[in-house]
């Protein structure tokens, strides 16, 4: 059974390295969820699932000496409700209804061997499937929450933030030379059109906000805003109805802010 670990067996923080008997009973278990979709001409089509994996592996790593012991980090979930990014060839989207069963189920099944579990969540368009799919985790009793990657202040989407993060994360794979404005109006006056067509119908590059400026300077202190926010919300541990832990710091819920893509504008259209 899990937790009949050998003595001193050390739990790796990643759980696809660990083995079976050294898996602790009553573990704390973040669960990195991202998506597969366009980023621009510039940054790769993993770019929320790199962020989400960083801020959930980096959360654990501050969290090693809690009272649930060394967090574990799952395989992140790659595959999201990307319906909006549909336009954009090397997008792959599973839509709401299978990301809801895929979130449910992994709840489920983790719960039979761990304690609480965080679903760090670095795409905007799985927010409405979170709320929905926590919330009825919870009336069934399980302790799982989820918190969006935080970025205040951001652009929506391979803009300025998004390049940042992934100039620090990962420069190897942006392609600054290609990259180009996008459409940089506010989020509320481009959401109606994002909801109804699609990020194609108001950027041909697939980039809302402008990555001009971009640096990885700026791109750590982001990740380290958002690892810091992710930590007060498992501290404090007060999920409000939806699952979504709250950020004691700010007093509001840890979702996407402008940052990462375009939240709920997948309502309108396929997925």
């Amino acid at each position: 059974m899990p937790g009949d670990a050998v003595p001193g067996d050390a739990v790796p923080p990643l759980l696809a390295d660990a083995v079976w008997p050294a898996v602790p009973s009553g573990a704390l278990v973040l669960v990195p969820v991202g998506s597969t979709e366009q980023h621009g001409p510039h940054l790769p089509l993993d770019t929320d699932t790199v962020v989400a994996r960083a801020v959930a592996r980096r959360t654990a790593d501050a969290l090693a000496t809690g009272p649930y012991g060394p967090p574990l980090v799952t395989p992140a979930l790659a595959f999201g409700a990307s319906g909006e990014h549909a336009g954009f060839p090397g997008t792959v989207s599973i839509g709401h209804e299978a990301l809801r069963a895929v979130v449910v189920e992994l709840a489920r099944s983790l719960s039979l061997w761990a304690s609480r579990i965080v679903f760090v969540n670095g795409h905007g368009g799985n927010t409405a499937t979170l709320d929905g799919a926590l919330a009825l985790l919870r009336t069934e009793g399980h302790d799982a929450v989820w918190a969006g990657c935080e970025a205040p202040g951001g652009d929506a989407h391979a803009g300025r933030t998004e390049t940042s993060l992934l100039l620090h994360l990962e420069p190897e794979r942006v392609r600054l030379d290609a990259a180009v404005a996008g459409d940089t109006r506010p989020l509320p006056v481009l959401l109606p059109e994002l909801t109804a067509r699609g990020v194609r119908a108001v950027s041909a590059s697939g980039v809302l906000g402008d990555p001009s400026g971009a640096t990885a300077e700026e791109g750590r202190r982001t990740l380290a805003a958002m690892v810091s926010a992710t930590l007060r919300g498992i501290t404090a541990w007060t999920p409000d109805t939806h699952g979504r832990l709250t950020d004691p710091g700010a007093g509001s819920p840890l979702t996407l802010s402008a940052a990462s893509n375009t939240p709920n504008a997948s309502k309108g259209v396929r997925r």
